[in-house]
């Protein structure tokens, strides 16, 4: 029987090595200190850092308004892995559509505490008496 020999292939479609995406769109939102990186997750629940090769791609996949920084590829590990996401997604092609925005302000304003009846505050008020006054009692005897 002769030996079987091996098949070298030219291009790996797993490389074991990640290679370098060099600078990447990374998208960011406004935050108090400034723009902060967002953050995504993997379609099986997993935190993961995105990172785009192009500004098209990104405003393809995010849309037009998303903002977005370039940073090289080893600067958004270091930037994630202190928060605990070590995967790195480049070019995702698939998103979730973006949240309603409207509905979420109607929400907010429709349980607004200014929207609040007064015998709900008055009940929040006399509850708070009453925790203060069993407190006191456990504490005087």
């Amino acid at each position: 029987m002769s030996p079987v020999s091996a098949v070298e292939h030219t291009e790996d479609p797993e490389p074991a090595e990640p290679v370098p995406a060099g600078l990447l769109h990374v998208p960011v939102r406004s935050g108090p200190a400034g723009c902060t990186a967002r953050f995504f997750r993997t379609p099986l629940g997993g935190r993961t850092a995105v990172g785009f090769t192009s500004a098209a791609r990104l405003a393809a996949t995010l849309g037009s308004e998303q903002a977005s920084i370039r940073l090289s590829e080893p600067v958004l590990r270091a930037l994630a892995a202190p928060l605990g996401v070590t995967a790195l997604t480049v070019d995702p092609s698939l998103s979730a559509p973006a949240a309603d925005r409207t509905a979420a302000t109607e929400r907010e304003r429709e349980n607004s505490w200014r929207r609040w009846h007064p015998q709900h505050i008055g009940a929040l008020r006399v509850t708070g008496a009453a925790a203060v006054v069993a407190c006191l009692n456990l504490l005087i005897g």
